[in-house]
């Protein structure tokens, strides 16, 4: 039995609430994220920002310059959980099978519904409109046999618009886009594919999995699969927490092992204090490092015991922070974003005692 899925996602979320909820920016650019001036990156912008270019996750400093006119705004995050809460219990009332990606955005199997509703297509209308009624923000969906196809089909109609993709239409749609859209081909894949010719759908289609495989390897055979359309992954409702971070982005770049020290012991206090909110027992600690060029790079540590506060934390932090030091105290590479995460110990880090620990490093005791 072909299964019924919808991909539901809300507009411009964190802007769309902020415009929502202040009159005064509804119609305007609002960029949400740090000041113009700041070495922040921008979380959110408004459909008026993303016509001037403004786009999630580029710095605000660029943000700046291509929208003059941006308001720029503060994230609230507790304003946004509470919406996403009220979203969430929307979807509940339609079926079990939900997948929440994040706070505006999730996966549905209405292939049997708590409303015995037998068209996907009505379903999604209706979660749409209550959406609207219960929070004045609208969102968009994608309705099809699988989750690639419905949130390929999502971005179809956006925003405040829905797409559905039936089994019949499966194979023109998907030869009708262009590779660019498909959920993991990023700028450089989709060069690659370019430059051997794979533009559309349709020419992805044509490649043998033995081709796709040798140039892209195991996202060749996913490559191989998604433009057949065939794509079995079910809708997980229970996905569990894989990580939990906290980072910062600085002012001006850091250059000495003192000053990024202090940073990071601001950094591992605001992760324990997501701890204390939202537990999680993870086992393996990452230190994220990005360089000025924005190259980044990681390292990761994990024990068979729970890291859980702030002092705990910021002392395996900064083990981890002197690989990346040339020397203690001495100028570094400067450094423009730090970053503490936990996580389940399923990375290929090696895993230590406590007492292990204690051998390995002594200074920290």
């Amino acid at each position: 039995m072909l299964r019924k899925i919808l991909h539901v996602d809300m507009d411009a979320f964190y802007a769309s609430v902020e415009q929502r909820d202040n009159p005064d920016y509804r119609g305007k650019p609002v960029i949400v994220g740090g000041p113009p001036d700041s070495r922040g990156v921008v979380c959110a912008a408004s459909y008026e920002a993303r016509k001037f270019g403004v786009r999630s996750a580029m710095p605000c400093s660029r943000a700046a310059r291509l929208c003059p006119s941006g308001i720029f705004v503060s994230p609230r995050f507790e304003a946004y959980s509470k919406v996403s809460s009220k979203i969430r219990t929307i979807f509940l009332e339609y079926t079990d099978l939900v997948e929440m990606l994040s706070l505006d955005e999730a996966f549905l199997d209405v292939t049997q519904n708590k409303k015995n509703i037998q068209y996907a297509s009505v379903v999604a209308k209706e979660i749409r409109e209550r959406i609207w009624e219960e929070t004045q923000l609208t969102a968009s969906a994608g309705v099809s046999i699988n989750k690639f196809l419905a949130k390929v089909a999502t971005d179809q109609n956006k925003p405040n618009g829905m797409t559905i993709v039936r089994p019949e239409q499966v194979d023109e749609f998907i030869e009708n886009l262009d590779v660019g859209v498909f959920p993991g081909i990023g700028k450089v894949t989709l060069k690659k594919m370019n430059e051997l010719g794979i533009h559309s759908g349709k020419d992805l289609k044509s490649k043998s999995l033995e081709m796709l495989e040798r140039n892209f390897g195991k996202s060749g055979r996913w490559f191989y699969h998604v433009c057949r359309g065939l794509d079995d992954r079910p809708v997980e409702p229970s996905r569990e927490r894989k990580s939990l971070g906290a980072e910062s982005t600085f002012a001006n770049d850091l250059v000495t092992s003192s000053e990024l020290l202090r940073e990071l012991a601001d950094i591992a206090e605001e992760l324990e204090g997501r701890l204390l909110k939202k537990p999680f027992a993870g086992r393996t600690i990452t230190l994220k490092v990005k360089f000025s060029d924005f190259t980044q790079k990681t390292r990761s540590i994990s024990a068979d015991y729970t890291y859980l506060d702030k002092n705990e934390l910021y002392r395996i932090g900064s083990k981890l922070l002197d690989e990346f030091l040339l020397d203690t105290g001495k100028s570094v590479f400067p450094i423009r974003l730090l970053g503490l995460s936990l996580s389940h110990p399923e990375s290929s880090s090696k895993t230590i005692s406590k007492s292990e620990e204690e051998d390995l490093f002594p200074s920290l005791f």
